[in-house]
C-alpha cells in the first residue's frame, strides 16, 4: 500500500515519535523511506561575509539530522535514504514527494504560531492542503 514514504524530519521530538511509525510501516509494508530535511539561511545574512560559513553550518546540521534518522531505520532493516535541500520546508517536502511519487508523507507537528495552526503548525497545514497523497501528522 505505501511503497514509498517521504518523511519530513526536522529533528523534533514529534519527528522522533514519527520514526517509530516509520519503522513499523516500513517493515510491514516493505516500503522505501525517503527522509527529507529542508533548511534556510535567514535572508539578512545573504550579503555578509559570514554567509558561506553560515550556509555550510546549516547544511551540516541538516545532514546530521537526516543521517541519524537513516541509521535508526537501517538498524530496523527498513530501506531508507536521505535528502537535504535548501528552501521553505513545505515547498521542499511537497517537491520531494512529487519527484519521488510518494504514496505517503509523514511529518511531526510542532507548536502553533497562530490560532489557525493550533493543532498542526504552518508547515503541516500547508503540506496537508497541497499534498497529492495521504499525509500522516504525528504530534
Amino acid at each position: 500500500m505505501f511503497r514509498k514514504i517521504v518523511f519530513a524530519n526536522e529533528g523534533s521530538p514529534a519527528g522522533d515519535r514519527a520514526l517509530l511509525y516509520l519503522e513499523h510501516i516500513g517493515r510491514k509494508e516493505g516500503s522505501e523511506v525517503v527522509i527529507v530535511h529542508a533548511f534556510q539561511v535567514p535572508n539578512n545574512y545573504a550579503s555578509t561575509e559570514a554567509y558561506d560559513e553560515l550556509h555550510s553550518a546549516y547544511e551540516h546540521a541538516a545532514w546530521a539530522i537526516v543521517e541519524d534518522a537513516v541509521r535508526e531505520l537501517e538498524q530496523a532493516e527498513v530501506l531508507v535514504r536521505g535528502i537535504v535541500r535548501e528552501g521553505p520546508a513545505a515547498r521542499v517536502i511537497l517537491e520531494v514527494a512529487e519527484e519521488e511519487n510518494a504514496s505517503l508523507i509523514v511529518l511531526g507537528t510542532r507548536g502553533p504560531s497562530s490560532t489557525a495552526e493550533l493543532l498542526l503548525g504552518s508547515v503541516s497545514t500547508e503540506v496537508l492542503r497541497f499534498a497529492r497523497c495521504p499525509v500522516m501528522a504525528v504530534p
